[in-house]
């Protein structure tokens, strides 16, 4: 098992173990959107469809503890490959010719998972929290619109919005990045990875930022 050990370790592995994290949690942002989508109609659709989550909570749990350990791995090797970059490239040559060998977004894929970071463990202490406490009541859709930490929160919808905005922008690279490491950046199927890169980066983004533009800033809801 040495071989795959040094395999995994190398800079090419790094990127395989990054490329499939990334893909796996894309297919989550799919589900949680679709969830989510059950806003628009209304607090008894959106407290049903999450009574009905709960009423099977040892699958979502170990769903969750999956989900967990993907992101883990996605965001230690993330920190591995940039400290690699880091120490490959002498300070001042990255900072003379940074934008002569790689674009802006991929520059800041750090900057960004980090703060997708700090909205995750803020949106998991806030409303997936209460959502635990507040099982027995089943007023979910009131916890999401909530003034404390919900849609009527300014901050919490600007915020939202933002990390939303700076989650495209991540994943158009990672997804290019992906295609890449997998060798699928042929010419015979650019089409169609470009119509799947897009329905990630512009079109799963663009269905989360619909949520706290509706209910946030414009007031909708009911």
């Amino acid at each position: 098992m040495g071989w795959m050990f040094d395999f995994l370790n190398s800079s090419v592995g790094k990127k395989i173990q990054m490329a499939i994290t990334g893909v796996l949690l894309c297919l989550f942002l799919i589900i949680h959107l679709l969830g989510n989508l059950f806003l628009f109609a209304g607090p008894h659709a959106f407290n049903t469809y999450v009574e009905t989550l709960s009423a099977v909570k040892p699958i979502v749990r170990i769903i969750e503890v999956i989900l967990g350990l993907i992101f883990i791995g996605h965001i230690f090797n993330g920190l591995r490959l940039t400290l690699a970059n880091w120490k490959a490239k002498p300070v001042k040559y990255q900072a003379n010719r940074a934008g002569e060998v790689s674009t802006f977004v991929s520059r800041t894929m750090g900057v960004t998972g980090s703060i997708i970071f700090i909205f995750l463990v803020v949106h998991l202490s806030t409303i997936w929290y209460t959502f635990q406490l507040e099982h027995e009541g089943g007023q979910f859709y009131g916890i999401v619109m909530s003034d404390k930490f919900g849609f009527g929160n300014k901050i919490v919808t600007i915020f939202y919005l933002i990390a939303m905005l700076l989650l495209g922008f991540h994943l158009r690279h990672g997804f290019q990045s992906a295609f890449q490491t997998f060798g699928w950046n042929h010419t015979k199927y650019q089409s169609l990875i470009e119509a799947v890169a897009v329905f990630f980066w512009l079109i799963i983004p663009l269905g989360f930022l619909t949520i706290p533009l509706y209910f946030g800033l414009l007031g909708g809801g009911f």
